[in-house]
């Protein structure tokens, strides 16, 4: 039998399944875009409260992220999609082993 969750575990769990919600409301409704949209803001949304906090490097870390998927997708368009592919395969496994918990 498993013990109960823990009231950090519980508000853990809802805000995880919000996000799953949210998301999957985005794309019904705006397609893939609408997902990526959301995302976005979510993301936006974290960066403010991260330089808040006093974590300022991490504008510099979304624009080397932005860079790496421009040039993932430059690549692409020149016939070579290993950058690409490499890109997706290992963002996949990221969030696959670690779901959104805030």
């Amino acid at each position: 039998m498993n013990r109960p969750l823990s009231s950090a575990e519980r508000s853990a769990e809802r805000r995880q399944n919000w996000l799953k919600e949210e998301a999957k409301k985005a794309r019904e409704s705006r397609g893939e875009a609408g997902q990526m949209e959301f995302w976005l803001r979510l993301a936006r949304s974290r960066m403010a409260k991260d330089v808040k906090a006093g974590r300022g490097d991490v504008h510099s870390g979304f624009a080397l992220i932005c860079r790496l998927f421009i040039t993932a997708m430059d690549q692409r368009v020149e016939g070579d999609g290993r950058i690409w592919n490499d890109l997706l395969r290992y963002a996949e496994q990221v969030v696959a082993k670690h779901p959104p918990r805030h």
